[in-house]
């Protein structure tokens, strides 16, 4: 088979997409930037970020697709859905390797093969499954937390904030790692513990939070969210304090980098000092040229302006000029749309094993939560013992999508019935009402290895 470098050119929408997704760039006001990261501004309205992503590929994309597809399928690296059988992993997981290898088949087929041998060698499925709820929150409170929130296109909101990242709380964390047992599937893995902590929160993103963000009304339903905006605090950080935490960082950045890719979207740094031009030297050596250049460093003034041009202010804390009651270390504080179908996730306990039918808020569950559309697994260790718990996710008898009527377990699955169903708007904010419109575009969504396409 021959593999061939297929150009990026995105001026051309996949035979998928429908002329309503193009739009103009719309030049922003607001240049950002204080260091070189690549980029010189910010602009929150235009949709070039669906470039090269599922239903907004160009004829030449979607031949690499399925030529990445069927070099995988011969490499015994990927299973294509049968009957009702799912696929191995779906096209936006594929298509993340193919865009940060800029479509380049062979190089994404090494990246996606290196990272399936990773994930086989590490367990990272029995991880993420097994892994002690508490071992996983102190992970939680040393890396970017997601607030609960997403951002005006329907991306999940993260924030890091730095300065609590001290000398005495990463040694405590440190020295935790090191004598509990993280999951009693890696008692005997060779990898430090600290690193085992940081798989699981990655898996959290790609198995609980994107998912979820994917199934809920935001402007473009027919395109899965597959990353994340960060919010990343250095305010009164020192340099020391930045070479302490070198490794610290890097390892996240390096492990996002080889096999979670195309995961970061834009990243804010708020409160740089005036060393942070010599701390950006060695920063952006951690990520690629694209990762790079979607990293703004906001001063004090464009805080406030820029996050509210990408984010309602409901949904980005109050200390950096937004509306949210949230602060570093609190669980998410999930929007209406996303409490709407995950607000059980309060009511459980934090070991996940109140009674949520009464409504009462017990406490947000800690550890893993696999999102799989029409129901939602609570898993992880307590004290030593497994936790296994299974909840249907609320739905109506049927959800009309696009104006085709399905059984509610498939609509269940696709970011067009959350948006169709109207409960969503009761308590939204006007940002969440304004765009649960849109997401009556067309949509093409598989489901249960069925497709539910209309126009």
């Amino acid at each position: 088979m021959t593999l061939e470098k297929i150009p990026t050119n995105h001026s051309h929408h996949s035979r998928r997409s429908h002329d309503s997704h193009h739009s103009k760039r719309d030049p922003h006001p607001n240049p950002v930037t204080k260091v070189n990261t690549g980029q010189a501004s910010v602009d929150s309205t235009t949709t070039a970020w669906l470039a090269g992503h599922l239903n907004h590929l160009t004829p030449e994309q979607e031949e690499a697709l399925e030529s990445f597809k069927a070099v995988c399928i011969e490499q015994q690296l990927y299973t294509p859905a049968k009957d009702e059988v799912r696929a191995s992993h779906d096209d936006a997981t594929l298509l993340r390797f193919l865009r940060a290898r800029k479509f380049d088949v062979n190089a994404a087929l090494e990246q996606f093969r290196d990272t399936e041998e990773w994930r086989k060698a590490n367990q990272i499925d029995a991880l993420y499954e097994n892994i002690d709820i508490e071992s996983y929150d102190e992970a939680r409170k040393v890396y970017p937390q997601w607030t609960g929130r997403r951002d005006r296109r329907g991306i999940p909101i993260y924030v890091f904030v730095i300065r609590n990242l001290n000398n005495k709380n990463m040694a405590t964390y440190t020295s935790s790692a090191s004598s509990t047992t993280t999951s009693a599937t890696h008692a005997s893995s060779k990898v430090p513990p600290r690193l085992l902590r940081l798989f699981a929160l990655y898996e959290n993103m790609t198995r609980f939070v994107l998912p979820l963000c994917s199934q809920l009304e935001r402007p473009n339903p027919e395109t899965p969210i597959v990353s994340t905006t960060n919010i990343v605090d250095i305010s009164g950080v020192g340099l020391r304090q930045f070479w302490n935490l070198k490794g610290h960082m890097q390892d996240a950045s390096l492990l996002a980098t080889a096999h979670y890719p195309e995961t970061l979207d834009r990243i804010f740094i708020i409160g740089a000092p005036a060393f942070f031009p010599t701390v950006w030297g060695w920063i952006k050596r951690w990520f690629d040229p694209v990762t790079t250049s979607k990293i703004f460093i906001l001063s004090a003034s464009e805080v406030k302006p820029t996050l509210s041009s990408f984010m309602d202010p409901t949904c980005f804390p109050k200390q950096y000029g937004g509306e949210l009651e949230w602060e570093w270390g609190n669980q998410p504080s999930l929007d209406a749309p996303a409490k709407e179908l995950a607000g059980v996730l309060d009511c459980v306990g934090e070991r996940g094993d109140a009674d949520y039918t009464t409504g009462e808020r017990n406490g947000y569950v800690k550890g893993p939560v696999v999102w799989h559309g029409d129901r939602m697994e609570i898993l992880g260790s307590v004290d030593g013992k497994e936790r296994r718990r299974t909840i249907e996710v609320p739905k109506k008898r049927t959800e009309k999508v696009i104006g085709v009527e399905v059984p509610a377990s498939d609509a269940a699955t696709t970011a067009a019935a959350a948006a169709a169903t109207q409960e969503a708007n009761s308590g939204a904010t006007e940002n969440e009402k304004a765009i649960a419109p849109a997401a009556e575009a067309s949509v093409e969504a598989t489901t249960a290895g069925k497709t539910i396409s209309a126009s």
